[in-house]
């Protein structure tokens, strides 16, 4: 592991150009970790008007032992001998077809069944060999996570001044990291040649650690994707049919028939037939097929969730972490100095550090206020973004299109603005309050997702359920004295469709132009130019490069956060996807370039991660779960009210097949609305749709929630052979660790 700090060239012992309590902090975390027995090595380098120092630390046998037992790491006992298989590996080997997606990666990582590590049990655990007993991965663990760096106090304990994250914020050290060792994953994994290769996993966990390693097993929910991408590009295509089959006559041949009424205060009166080609255009995203591919998405996100808690069970038995967070994970460091108290941990016994309840509350509430009070900004940002597109409107008459566009535009822009923002908020209002890691990052996720879900869902559901109450002739509904809106000429989903595209795609486009920038950044530390080095000890040729500086060039780990907030494309892939059929061909293809991108970041352009462990991919799968619920309820919603589905399925069963008519039985005569007759009474059809739309919601979300019921009682959320094989692990545990005979 190495610790790194700078000074200015030439200066001395007395002027570092660091201040004296830098200086003594630094000194006083580097005596107690010799005092822990941590052994060190220093070196430095030059360059420019820059001394940078490198403090390369290891840990004796003797410490690995003592922190390995006191952080009950889990060492192997025996090789599992059957290997874990990917569902689609195992359904090609059955049917003895060759698998494209496979690759012989080298060197293999073994599963063990495992146990946790005592010191006076070596002789039947398998400590053959001192250096290599524990792996490079776990040696980082006891080194920098748990109870060494994280945990070494520097100056006062009340104050916070404890560990290595608040020694680098506070610049005393200016970087703390293991090295890189990347030949296999360099090779197999972060080449652009393996897109279409199985991930290997197994390589990933040993270099990286559990955490990472879930993240990159569930991002691979890709492949999922394939039938979703395909399902939904053929009721696309579909659509181009229903150009030719399903739209009135009266749509493109009613000439001046129809006179439809003003769109403004200022506008004239205009014909039906001009919106031809529009309405064309929307039967693209609304048609019959998207009733289909809305029940197929819903049960494809039941279907999914279901086999990845499978997989994250699998994962997390094969990796040893099925009892992290219950049992081994330790409180936080941070955490640990600043909670005024101690209580006994109830499934442990030990003491650990505890926050009183009253404290807790009142932290809660001031969360909770502040979730409020940002959650209500963004309604009010939604309501300018239609009062703009209302008097761009008004403004540029028949400019509609690019009114429509911009405001797209300019609300992508305000939601990036404001995820910015809260993201940091969440993280000062999540600080101090939680014991462990895991429960810190899911109350901090919470808090992030309440406002992201507000954030870049308010307006597509504005679209999709509340734009369009006009009012009619003489009674217009106005927002501060302007018309609401009205949905465009192809219906509110074609609306809908345009928001999304703008929201998902042009995030998506901003993510990669993020990530080319971090190429480019990386690029540029790893080949700027190399002062003339000074001789002297510790110094290097700019051939002859040492590891640890060829390291601190790379850029810092950002952490697994803005990955995974990447994901909430499931949202719109599945809330969403009766508007835009395409949505999951788009994030098919941007996922596929996003795994690669991230393999190249954690292996070519980041500094290695610190190993941390992890029994699961946290409250991401419950955030998920409450998507695929929402989703049913919205695409039921949507079919039934946004879609003309419904009206013209009503009108061809009940008075013409071929549609004729349709136009003139959905419109009214000023100054009444829809489906009344000339004395403003409602028409008998009027209370039929009502009823059927609110049927089809009741019968459409039923079916999809019993049939992901039924796969819940059905399916068992750990796999029979994973059950098999706990057993056998507590067996052998239990042999391994008992008293001698």
């Amino acid at each position: 592991f190495v610790l790194v700090w700078e000074e200015l060239r030439g200066a001395n012992e007395n002027d570092t150009g660091n201040s004296a309590t830098q200086r003594k902090w630094r000194e006083q975390f580097l005596s107690r970790l010799r005092q822990v027995g941590l052994l060190q090595e220093q070196r430095e380098i030059f360059r420019a008007k820059k001394r940078i120092r490198f403090i390369l630390l290891s840990a004796p046998w003797r410490v690995l032992c003592y922190y390995a037992e006191e952080i009950n790491l889990k060492v192997p006992l025996e090789v599992v001998t059957d290997p874990m298989t990917n569902w689609s590996e195992h359904f090609l080997s059955k049917l003895s077809l060759p698998n494209p997606l496979s690759q012989n990666v080298p060197n293999p990582p073994l599963e063990y069944y495992t146990c946790q590590f005592k010191s006076n049990k070596l002789e039947f655990l398998g400590s053959g060999d001192k250096e290599t007993f524990f792996k490079t991965t776990q040696r980082h663990q006891v080194l920098q996570l748990y109870e060494i760096l994280a945990r070494t106090p520097y100056g006062s304990v009340n104050r916070g001044e404890v560990g290595i994250d608040r020694l680098i914020s506070e610049e005393v050290f200016t970087a703390a990291y293991p090295l890189h060792e990347r030949q296999i994953l360099h090779g197999y994994w972060s080449k652009w040649s393996c897109w279409r290769r199985y991930q290997p996993l197994g390589h990933i966990r040993e270099y990286f650690g559990e955490k990472i390693a879930l993240y990159f097993a569930w991002i691979f929910y890709t492949a999922w994707l394939l039938p979703a991408s395909l399902i939904g590009t053929l009721v696309f295509l579909l659509g181009f049919v229903d150009l030719f089959s399903d739209v009135p006559k009266e749509v493109c041949e009613s000439g001046n028939s129809f006179i439809m009424c003003p769109l403004c205060n200022i506008c004239s009166t205009w014909n039906y037939s001009s919106i031809c080609i529009t309405y064309k255009a929307g039967l693209l995203f609304d048609n019959w097929g998207t009733v289909f591919l809305s029940l197929f998405m819903s049960l494809w996100a039941v279907t999914f969730l279901e086999y990845w808690r499978r997989t994250s069970s699998t994962l997390s038995h094969r990796w040893g972490c099925s009892d992290f967070e219950d049992i081994e994970e330790r409180p936080r460091p941070e955490f640990s100095a600043m909670a005024p108290m101690t209580t006994r941990n109830p499934i442990t016994g030990a003491e650990e550090p505890y926050f009183p309840e009253n404290k807790r509350f009142h932290r809660t509430v001031t969360g909770c206020m502040v979730i409020i009070v940002m959650i209500s900004v963004v309604p009010m940002f939604l309501i300018s973004i239609i009062l703009y597109r209302t008097i761009l409107r008004v403004v540029i008459y028949k400019a509609g299109t690019i009114a429509s566009i911009s405001a797209s535009v300019l609300n992508l822009i305000i939601i990036l603005t404001l995820s910015r923002i809260y993201t940091w908020l969440a993280g000062v209002l999540t600080r101090w309050m939680h014991r462990t890691q895991t429960k810190y990052e899911d109350m901090f996720i919470l808090k992030v997702f309440i406002f992201q879900f507000v954030n870049f869902y308010s307006t597509p559901v504005y679209i999709a359920f509340f734009k369009g109450f006009v009012g009619y002739p003489g009674m217009y509904n106005t927002l501060f004295g302007l018309r609401n809106e009205e949905c465009g000429a192809g219906g509110c989903l074609i609306d809908l469709a345009q928001e999304l595209l703008v929201i998902m795609v042009g995030k998506q486009m901003i993510n990669n132009v993020h990530e080319f920038i971090s190429k480019v950044q990386a690029w540029w530390q790893k080949n700027k130019i190399r002062p003339p080095q000074m001789a002297g000890e510790g110094t290097q040729t700019m051939m002859n490069v040492s590891p640890w500086e060829a390291d601190y060039d790379l850029l810092v780990c950002e952490g697994l956060f803005g990955e995974y907030l990447e994901m909430l494309q499931f949202g719109f892939i599945t809330i969403f996807v009766a508007a835009c059929p395409l949505a999951p061909l788009f994030a098919l293809m941007n996922n596929w370039v996003e795994i690669r991108l991230d393999a190249q970041k954690y292996v070519r352009e980041y500094r290695r991660p610190v190993v941390e462990r992890a029994q699961d991919i946290g409250i991401w799968f419950h955030i998920l779960q409450f998507i695929s619920h929402i989703a049913v309820i919205s695409n039921a919603c949507l079919i039934a009210f946004t879609s003309s589905f419904v009206p013209r399925l009503y009108y061809r069963y009940t008075r013409d097949s071929t549609l004729s008519g349709f136009v003139n039985f959905t419109l009214a005569t000023a100054p009444y609305r829809g489906y009344r007759d000339d004395n403003g009474e409602y028409l008998p059809e009027y209370f039929h749709l009502i009823a059927i739309r609110l049927s089809f919601v009741v019968v459409f979300e039923h079916v999809v929630f019993f049939i992901g019921r039924l796969i819940d009682l059905t399916v068992s959320n750990i796999p029979e052979e994973v059950e098999i094989k706990i057993k056998r692990e507590h067996y052998v545990a239990k042999q391994a660790l008992a008293e001698n005979k």
